[in-house]
C-alpha cells in the first residue's frame, strides 16, 4: 500500500492531476502483470540451463514411388527399349495385314498401344509381341503372353512355324500340353493334308531339341509335350482318346479327319469342349498328373457358327489360363461373306474352279460400313482386306493371350489380285493393305454391351451403326442406264419403269441420309481413326448417291420430253457419267459436301479401305450424260450358214470319248 500511495503521490506532484491511474484496481492490474511476465521468462529460460534424457522423435511419411516389376524372360524372346504408340503387325515376307494386342486378361478387353517388331530364329518371321504377365489362375510367373492376333502369313507353314517357337516358350515353363482343333470343312481339305505332312517336321524339330539337351526338355523327367486332336464342323469329335507323345498316332488322327459337309462349324463349341475337357491338366494335382500348360491350336477358314458361345469359351480358357492360338483367314472389309474358289479334290471329276460362299467376316462386332450398289463401282462383289481377322476369333485371342494368324496365299500390297489368280480354296480379296498403316485403325475389341455403350457415347458411332445396319438390310439397286428405241412409246415406257426404280432408291437414299445428318455434331470430338474415316466416308457416299440418283431422275425426264439422235442410223440413248450436274443448286452444294468429306478421307487416312473407296467414288462424276449409240435389232441366224441344209450328223461315238469329265456341285464350306 505504501508504494502504491508513493506512486499516486508521485503522479500528481508531476502532472498536477488528482486522478491517476494508481486508483482503484489498476494496481491490481498491473502488479499481476508483472509478476506473470516474469514467470514465463523464467519457464523460458530452464531449457538453457538444464539438460534432458529425452529423445526427440520426427516422423515423416516419405512420397510413395511406383514399383517398377521385374519379369523373367525366356531367353529367346526379344523386344524393343522403346515401344510403339501404334497398334498393329508386320508381315511374313513383306506380305500382312495388322494385328492387335492385349497384354493381360482384363474385365474390359482393351488393346494396349505396346508392340515391337521382333524376328525369331524359328521361321522367317516378322512378329510383334508384346510382353506381359498373364493374371489367370496358376499361370506361369516366367511364360512371356503376347496376345496378338492378326499376325499375317501367306500360308499355314509360316503359322506353324510360329506355334512351334510358342510350344517351346511353354516347354521353358513347364510341361506342356498342345491340343489341335481342326475345322472339317471342305474349303480347309488341303490346309489339313499341308499341316499333316508338317507334323513330322514341327516334332522332329522338338525331338532334336529334346535330343540335343534344350533346356525347355531338360528341367522335365518324361513326357514334357503331349497332344491330342479334336475334329469340328456341325459336331465335336476327340480323335485321341488320351493325350500322347506318339507321332504316329497324331499323324494317323488328323489324317483320319472326315469331311464334314453340312457347312456348319462349331469352333467356339470345340474350344470351349477342349478346355473343360483337359482343365485338369493345367490345375494338376498329383503326381501322376502335374500340372502342365495348355495350349489350343485352331485351325478354320470361317467365323464359326456358334458365335452366341464366345464369352463362355472366354471364360473358361481365362479361368485355366489357356491361350488360343488361331490359323484363321483375313475378314473382308466391313462385310461378312465372301465367295471362296473350290476345285475338285478328286482328279476324276471336272477341275475347273467354282465358288462358294463363306461367312469370313466382319472384322467388327457390328458392320461399320455402308453397302451401297449405286455409287462408284461394284466393290461390293470385289471384297477387299479389311486388315484384321474376323471378330470374334480375333477377340478371343486377345483375351487369352493367344496369336490370331490371318492366312491368305494371294496377300499382295503392290496390286489388286483378280480372280483368275485367286488360289483354290481361298477366298477372293481383291486388295490387300499395309500392316504398318492398318495399325491405328484397329477395331473396338470389346464386349457387346461395352462395344454398344462406346457407340452410344458419340452420336457419329451411333449413326454409323444405324446406317450400315439400314443399307445391309435394303441393299441399293443399280439403275438402268440404256435404253434402246423401237419405237417411241416403248421409249417412253422404258423412261418411265426406271423412273420407278429410281423413285424407290430415293427414299432409302434420303434415310441414309438423315440417320448420317444426326452424326454431324459429334464427328468433331470424334478422336478414334477408325470412327473417323467410318463415318467421313459414309456421309461421303451417300451424299454423292443422292446427287446421282437426284440428276439420274432428271436426265429420265428430259428423255421423256423427247430427244432427237444426232446420227440416224442410232437407236439407243446411254446415260453416262458426267460432271455437269444439272438438277439445280441444290444439288450443287450437295455435291461439293461430298467432295468435301470424301477428299478429307482421302487426305487423312491414306493407304486405308476407306481412302480407297473414297477415290474410287471420287473418279466417278456425280452427274448424267446422254450418248447414243447403235443396237443391232434384226433376228439372230439358225446356225445353217444362210441356207436349208440340215446341219451335218453328229457323230455319237467321237462325241462320247470326247465327253469332259463330271462337274460335281461345289459342297457346302
Amino acid at each position: 500500500m505504501k508504494l502504491t500511495e508513493g506512486l499516486r503521490s508521485w503522479w500528481q506532484r508531476q502532472t498536477g492531476e488528482d486522478e491517476t491511474p494508481f486508483d482503484g484496481d489498476s494496481t491490481g492490474f498491473i502488479a499481476s502483470l508483472i509478476f506473470h511476465l516474469c514467470l514465463l521468462l523464467a519457464l523460458g529460460l530452464v531449457p538453457l540451463v538444464l539438460t534432458s534424457d529425452q529423445v526427440s522423435l520426427t516422423i515423416t511419411a516419405p512420397v510413395e514411388e511406383p514399383l517398377e516389376e521385374v519379369l523373367e524372360l525366356a531367353k529367346d524372346v526379344y523386344f524393343a527399349e522403346q515401344p510403339s504408340v501404334e497398334v498393329g503387325a508386320n508381315s511374313f515376307q513383306g506380305l500382312e495385314v495388322a494385328l492387335s494386342l492385349a497384354p493381360e486378361v482384363s474385365e474390359v478387353s482393351e488393346v494396349p498401344n505396346l508392340m515391337e517388331v521382333t524376328t525369331t530364329d524359328v521361321a522367317q518371321i516378322e512378329i510383334n509381341e508384346t510382353i506381359r504377365q498373364a493374371t489367370g489362375l496358376h499361370y506361369s510367373e516366367n511364360l512371356a503372353v503376347k496376345g496378338a492376333v492378326g499376325q499375317g502369313e501367306t500360308g499355314a507353314s509360316g503359322a506353324v512355324d510360329r506355334i512351334t517357337h510358342e510350344i517351346l516358350l511353354s516347354l521353358e515353363e513347364r510341361k506342356t500340353l498342345v491340343v489341335w482343333l481342326f475345322d472339317q470343312s471342305g474349303s480347309l481339305t488341303r490346309q489339313r493334308e499341308a499341316i499333316h505332312d508338317r507334323f513330322a517336321k514341327i516334332y522332329e524339330e522338338l525331338g532334336v531339341l529334346e535330343a540335343a539337351g534344350s533346356e525347355a526338355f531338360a528341367k522335365h523327367d518324361n513326357k514334357p509335350l503331349l497332344t491330342s486332336v479334336v475334329a469340328f464342323g456341325n459336331n465335336v469329335s476327340l480323335l485321341t482318346e488320351k493325350p500322347t507323345d506318339n507321332l504316329a498316332e497324331i499323324q494317323a488322327a488328323v489324317a483320319a479327319i472326315p469331311q464334314d459337309d453340312s457347312g456348319v462349324e462349331k469352333v467356339f463349341s470345340a474350344i470351349y469342349m477342349a478346355a473343360d475337357r483337359f482343365k485338369s491338366y493345367r490345375v494338376g494335382g498329383d503326381a501322376s498328373q502335374p500340372e502342365r500348360n495348355v495350349m489350343l491350336v485352331v485351325f478354320t477358314d470361317e467365323v464359326g457358327d456358334d458365335t452366341q458361345g464366345l464369352e463362355h469359351t472366354i471364360g473358361i480358357c481365362r479361368r485355366y489360363a489357356m491361350p488360343v492360338y488361331v490359323v484363321g483367314v483375313p475378314a473382308p472389309f466391313g462385310q461378312a461373306d465372301t465367295m471362296v474358289k473350290w476345285v475338285d479334290p478328286n482328279p476324276e471329276f471336272d477341275q475347273s474352279p467354282q465358288w462358294g460362299q463363306v461367312k469370313q467376316g466382319p472384322e467388327s462386332f457390328l458392320p461399320e460400313r455402308l453397302k451401297l450398289s449405286f455409287s462408284g463401282g461394284p466393290e461390293d462383289r470385289d471384297p477387299i482386306d479389311s486388315g484384321f481377322g474376323p471378330f470374334a476369333l480375333t477377340r478371343l485371342c486377345i483375351e487369352t493371350g493367344g496369336i490370331y494368324f490371318a492366312v491368305h496365299p494371294n496377300r499382295n500390297v503392290n496390286r489388286a489380285v483378280n480372280r483368275q489368280e485367286t488360289a483354290a480354296y481361298s477366298a477372293h480379296l481383291k486388295h490387300f493393305f499395309d500392316p504398318q498403316v492398318m495399325r491405328k485403325y484397329r477395331p473396338d475389341y470389346v464386349s457387346a454391351d461395352e462395344y454398344q455403350r462406346r457407340a452410344g457415347a458419340n452420336k457419329a458411332r451411333a449413326a454409323l451403326l444405324t446406317a450400315a445396319q439400314m443399307s445391309h438390310v435394303s441393299p441399293m439397286d443399280s439403275p438402268q442406264l440404256r435404253f434402246v428405241k423401237r419405237d417411241e412409246a416403248q421409249l417412253s415406257n422404258d423412261l418411265s419403269e426406271a423412273q420407278k426404280a429410281a423413285a424407290k432408291l430415293e427414299p432409302k437414299v434420303l434415310a441414309l441420309y438423315e440417320t448420317l445428318k444426326l452424326g454431324e455434331t459429334d464427328r468433331e470430338t470424334e478422336s478414334s481413326l477408325r470412327w473417323q474415316a467410318g463415318y467421313d466416308l459414309a456421309m461421303g457416299r451417300v451424299l454423292a448417291v443422292r446427287v446421282r440418283t437426284e440428276a439420274y431422275n432428271a436426265m429420265l425426264a428430259k428423255a421423256k420430253r423427247g430427244m432427237k439422235f444426232e446420227d440416224d442410223k442410232n437407236n439407243t440413248w446411254v446415260l453416262k457419267p458426267d460432271d455437269e450436274i444439272s438438277v439445280g443448286s441444290q444439288m450443287a452444294k450437295m455435291a461439293e459436301r461430298a467432295s468435301m468429306y470424301l477428299n478429307r478421307v482421302v487426305e487423312q487416312h491414306p493407304g486405308t479401305p476407306w481412302a480407297m473407296l473414297a477415290e474410287r467414288e471420287l473418279q466417278e462424276p456425280l452427274g448424267w450424260k446422254w450418248a447414243e449409240e447403235f443396237t443391232d435389232l434384226s433376228p439372230q441366224g439358225n446356225g445353217n450358214a444362210g441356207n436349208n441344209n440340215p446341219a451335218p450328223a453328229r457323230n455319237d461315238a467321237r462325241n462320247m470319248m470326247q465327253k469332259p469329265p463330271a462337274k460335281r456341285p461345289v459342297p457346302k464350306l
